[in-house]
């Protein structure tokens, strides 16, 4: 881990307060308080609106939409993605960045943010986290989005109360709540995943300095992602429904076993297994059947992890399902459960979730080997599907990743990155994400036809070219 500089880090604490000042202000501008209140009320947006772009057909087919998709490349840039969430929150009536922050706002984060000025100057990974956050990286942003464009996709039935209706965008206030709830989760699983592990297992048990930076940044990383995670259940239980509270509950445990999954360095970062394949070998291409884990027939239950490790993707998608794929499901299971759908609809919702996630995760993971050299000091995941895939290639690669048994940062990644992008792991991501993106088009389909359908639509086309 490099260390922060002091004026870098305060950069972001700076970036923090000049990002909550200049919401309030438009938060009072737009008029869309009421929005963001627990009570029902209508969601009142900024007077003149930005015009809606349309580039799609609601009525066209998945298929043929992914295959416009390589011909519009050349014909849009490579903002096309905001410009595609942009129009998705126009149609939801609020900028997602607005949902959770109510919570920004409150005394106790607030004094989380003034603690973290003694963490400037200091290689504490919850720097690095709160910088995802405050600067909207492209791997935490619309979640909360997704479900409510899912949520006025399917609309609702009679049997929902009035009282929990928002008839001027088509949203019910308890879908909006589960909204904020999955930010939150979200949001909490990035600020626990700073706490670093300061002592060795043979030296485990012995006091550490309680003045010390890194115990420090613990204490802040553990007590603000709790209290993210605190606020995010009881959010649910005063939802009333205790289906609902059972399902995002299943999700919490998949966060938690995602963290468990393979094996890791001392900090607990994740690591490929060493492959055992002869050089050169390609496992077949798997089904979506293949990628049921027993979440298809029950997402209820916890996954089978039998025969997954070791196959690319088969644990590739196994990790990615548990550490986000499950949560994004879920909320989205969970917001045509409040809208009173059927069951078999309510697992569609999963599977559109499941699978938006992943084809989101694999779109990511392609970015580090876009570029033909690995930026000075960058880094990507050990355990990411370009890597995964490129082992089982040719295993002796797996030299360049022994060294980071013990801290990942050993790692020589410009070397490992030279190697994968001579291999044929790019392809085989690339294909990875349009499978899970025809797949969430499948589901759509299902769906009657929508501005928020559309707005979906275009979202997945956008990560073709992220």
């Amino acid at each position: 881990m490099r260390a922060v500089g002091n004026s870098k880090g305060t950069v972001y604490i700076m970036a923090l307060s000049r990002m909550v000042a200049s919401r309030c202000l438009l938060l009072r501008n737009c008029s869309v308080l009421g929005a963001l209140g627990s009570g029902p009320g209508p969601v009142a947006t900024c007077s003149e609106p930005p015009k809606q772009v349309r580039w799609i057909s609601a009525s066209s087919r998945a298929g043929e939409k992914l295959a416009l998709a390589k011909a519009e490349t050349k014909a849009v840039q490579k903002h096309d993605f905001n410009r595609a969430v942009s129009e998705a929150e126009q149609i939801v009536g609020y900028p997602t960045s607005f949902l959770n922050l109510r919570f920004l706002l409150s005394d106790e984060i607030a004094n989380v943010a003034l603690h973290l000025r003694k963490l400037v100057g200091s290689n504490h990974p919850l720097l690095k986290s709160a910088k995802s956050l405050i600067y909207n990286d492209k791997s935490q942003q619309a979640w909360g989005l997704i479900i409510l464009l899912i949520s006025k996709t399917a609309g609702h039935t009679a049997s929902v109360p009035e009282m929990d209706q928002d008839r001027s965008v088509g949203v019910l206030h308890s879908q909006r709540a589960l909204a904020e709830v999955t930010e939150m989760i979200r949001s909490s699983q990035l600020i626990h995943q700073g706490v670093i592990n300061l002592q060795s297992m043979d030296n485990a048990g012995n006091n550490l300095s309680g003045d010390s930076d890194m115990v420090f940044g613990n204490k802040i990383a553990l007590l603000g992602g709790d209290y993210l995670l605190a606020h995010a259940s009881k959010q649910i239980a005063s939802l009333r429904n205790q289906d609902l509270n059972m399902l995002m509950t299943s999700a919490y445990r998949d966060l938690a076993e995602s963290a468990f999954i393979g094996e890791s360095d001392d900090q607990n970062n994740p690591i490929p297994s060493k492959p055992d394949t002869p050089p050169g070998t390609n496992s077949h291409e798997c089904t979506l059947e293949e990628l049921d884990f027993g979440d298809v027939r029950d997402n209820m239950e916890p996954m089978r992890v039998e025969g997954v490790m070791g196959h690319p993707e088969k644990e590739w998608s196994l990790r990615h399902v548990l550490g986000g794929g499950s949560l994004l499901g879920k909320s989205c299971h969970g917001a045509l459960m409040l809208a009173g759908h059927p069951e078999e609809l309510q697992k569609q919702g999963y599977l559109f979730g499941k699978h938006m996630s992943l084809a989101w995760q694999a779109s990511i993971e392609l970015q580090p080997f876009l570029l033909n050299q690995l930026p000075l000091g960058n880094t990507f995941s050990l355990v990411s599907a370009p890597v995964l895939f490129h082992l089982e290639f040719d295993p002796s690669v797996y030299e360049l990743i022994e060294p980071g048994k013990n801290s990942i940062e050993d790692v020589d990644y410009a070397a490992l990155h030279q190697e994968i992008i001579r291999g044929p792991g790019l392809d085989k991501t690339r294909n990875l994400q349009k499978k899970h993106s025809m797949a969430a088009m499948n589901v759509l389909d299902r769906f009657p036809t929508t501005d928020a359908q559309t707005a979906l639509q275009n979202i997945i086309l956008a990560m073709q070219q992220l």
